[in-house]
C-alpha cells in the first residue's frame, strides 16, 4: 500500500464521516496498492475501514505474489464474492462505495447486507480529489509519458503528406508509440481532414483523402508506465487560407490566455473564460463548443474539468488540459492542446512541440 496515498483517503473518509468504504475501480486499486489487475467480470473490491488493514477481495484467478501491505482475501469461481466480503462489512455504520462497481455486486451486496439503502454512499469524490494533487513521481510519470508525446507527433506530420488515409495514419502511430518506448494508446486518435476537423470527436476514416488546403487536426496520446499524455496540433496541407490563417491565430492566442492564467487559486471556470472569452470577441463563440480542458492522470480524462460551470480552485499538483477550439460546420476545424501541470507559481507546460503555424507538403 501507498502509505501516504491511503492516509489521505482516510482522511476523506473521515471529514465524510465515515468508517468503512469500498473502493471498486480497477485504477484507484492500483492507485493505492501498485497492483494492476483488470478483474473481467471477477468482483475486485479493496475495503479499507478506519484503524484496520484494509483487504483486498480478488479472484484466485489473479494471483497476488507481492506483499502489499493489506489483507488478501480469495475466492474461486464457484464460490459467491458478495457473501465472503459481507461479514468484513461493519452491518450498522453506512457503507462509503466507490464509482464503477457493476450493479451486479452492488445490488446484490444491498439484499445481502443488512445496511439500509439509504446508507449506502458514493464517495468517489474521496479518491478522485487524493488523485488530482500528482506527487513528485507523477509529475515525473506525466513529463515523460508527454516527451514521448512530442515525439511521436514529429513523426505523424512526416506521415501527412505521403496521403495516407486518417485511419492509416492512427494505425502507424501505435508502431510509433511502440518504437518509443510507450505502452500503446492513452485513448483513439483523432485525426481529422479538412471538413471531418469540424467535429471535435471525429473518429478517423478509411476514406477521407487528403486536399490540398485541408487543415489537419492531430489530437494523439499514449501511455507510459500507467500513465496518460494528450495533445493536439493543427496543421494545413500545402497551404492555408486567410479564413484558416485568422481562426488559427485566435484559437493559439485562446491557448495561450488560457494559460497565462492558471495558477494555484484561481477558479477553473476563470481559465475556461479567458479562452472562451478571447474566441467569442472575434465572433466565434459559438463554434466554440466543448470545455476548455479535463483532468489527466491515470485516466485521459479525470474528475474535474476546466469549464464555465466548475468554479472549483486550481491547487498545485494538478495536471489537466488547456485546448481551445472553433470548428466551422462544413469547412474545417482548428484545435491546439496542451497539458499544464500547476506550479507554486503558475504551470508548467508538459508539451514542448511547436504550436506556430505549419504547412506540410
Amino acid at each position: 500500500m501507498n502509505q501516504k496515498r491511503l492516509e489521505k483517503v482516510l482522511e476523506g473518509m473521515t471529514q465524510a464521516g465515515l468508517s468503512q468504504m469500498i473502493i471498486s475501480d480497477p485504477t484507484n486499486i492500483f492507485y493505492l496498492t501498485g497492483k494492476w489487475i483488470n478483474p473481467g467480470e471477477r468482483m475486485l473490491v479493496l475495503l479499507i475501514r478506519s484503524e484496520q488493514i484494509p483487504t483486498l477481495f480478488v479472484n484466485e484467478l489473479f494471483p497476488i505474489r507481492e506483499k502489499l501491505g493489506l489483507d488478501v482475501v480469495t475466492y474461486n469461481d464457484s464460490q459467491d464474492p458478495i457473501a465472503l466480503l459481507l461479514p468484513h462489512i461493519a452491518p450498522d455504520k453506512p457503507l462509503g462505495v466507490d464509482k464503477n462497481w457493476p450493479a451486479r455486486f452492488l445490488i446484490e451486496l444491498m439484499h445481502q447486507s443488512p445496511i439500509p439503502i439509504k446508507d449506502f454512499v458514493d464517495i468517489s469524490s474521496i479518491v478522485d480529489s487524493v488523485r488530482a494533487i500528482k506527487d513528485d513521481m507523477e509529475q515525473q510519470l506525466m513529463r515523460e509519458a508527454s516527451h514521448i508525446n512530442d515525439q511521436a507527433m514529429e513523426r505523424v506530420l512526416h506521415l501527412i503528406p505521403n496521403l495516407h488515409t486518417e485511419k492509416k495514419v492512427s494505425r502507424l502511430l501505435l508502431d510509433i508509440y511502440e518504437e518509443l518506448g510507450a505502452d500503446g494508446y492513452s485513448f483513439e486518435p483523432i485525426i481529422a481532414y479538412g471538413p471531418n476537423g469540424a467535429d471535435p470527436h471525429h473518429e478517423s476514416d478509411s476514406t477521407t483523402s487528403l486536399k490540398e488546403g485541408d487543415s489537419v487536426i492531430i489530437d494523439i496520446g499514449c501511455r507510459k508506465n500507467f500513465y496518460c499524455s494528450d495533445m493536439t496540433r493543427t496543421v494545413f496541407y500545402k497551404k492555408a487560407d486567410d479564413l484558416q490563417r485568422k481562426i488559427y491565430n485566435i484559437v493559439l492566442e485562446a491557448n495561450l490566455k488560457a494559460i497565462e492564467t492558471v495558477k494555484p487559486g484561481v477558479r477553473f471556470c476563470d481559465i475556461d473564460a479567458a479562452a472562451r472569452n478571447h474566441i467569442e470577441n472575434f465572433g466565434f463563440g459559438g463554434y466554440f463548443t466543448h470545455r476548455t480542458g479535463h483532468s489527466i492522470g491515470l485516466d485521459v480524462h479525470e474528475t474535474g474539468d476546466v469549464s464555465s460551470v466548475n468554479t472549483d480552485i486550481v491547487q498545485e499538483g494538478m495536471i489537466f488540459s488547456i485546448e481551445p477550439g472553433i470548428y466551422l460546420p462544413g469547412k474545417f476545424g482548428v484545435r491546439i492542446e496542451d497539458l499544464v501541470l500547476v506550479t507554486p507559481t503558475g504551470c508548467e507546460v508538459l508539451n514542448h512541440f511547436p504550436k506556430e503555424l505549419q504547412i506540410v507538403d
